[in-house]
């Protein structure tokens, strides 16, 4: 039996991919699941349009990706932390307190989108990477200061 996937399926494939499966798959795990429905003529004419839908959204979705991300490319923000002798700070600056930073600036950001290469231990200016979109990332510079 032949169906198109409503939704990614890791075993069989992407949004809109007509993939041949076996009947006893199709009419009990996937169509209930609504993983995927049968490829007839009409429903392959409707998985068209949805995909014209699809893509119109995925370029507005990329389109705000990229101004979010020059915003914050022109945002620098200022981290103060206490430190001990030799200027060691006391754990580390996490993404988390980067998000906070950003979220007194105006920027709405998700700490899980924040990527720290490596742990920010020390006094000085850092380079943050923050994915925005797949296909989007913004470098936020971080100064991390003496409290």
């Amino acid at each position: 039996m032949k169906v198109i996937l409503r939704k990614n399926f890791d075993q069989l494939g992407k949004v809109g991919d007509i993939v041949s499966v076996k009947d006893g798959y199709a009419r009990n795990y996937l169509i209930p699941r609504q993983i995927a429905y049968q490829a007839t003529a009409g429903n392959i004419r409707t998985l068209e349009e949805e995909k014209k839908q699809i893509q119109k959204k995925e370029a507005k979705e990329l389109e705000t990706a990229q101004t979010f991300a020059a915003e914050l490319e022109k945002v620098s923000i200022t981290i103060p932390v206490t430190v001990g002798e030799e200027d060691k700070i006391f754990g580390s600056v996490t993404s988390q307190m980067i998000a906070d930073a950003l979220k007194e600036k105006g920027l709405e950001v998700d700490k899980r989108k924040i990527e720290i290469t490596e742990p920010i231990k020390s006094l000085g200016i850092y380079s943050v990477t923050i994915k925005i979109h797949p296909s989007v990332s913004a470098i936020v510079k971080t100064w991390v200061v003496r409290e």
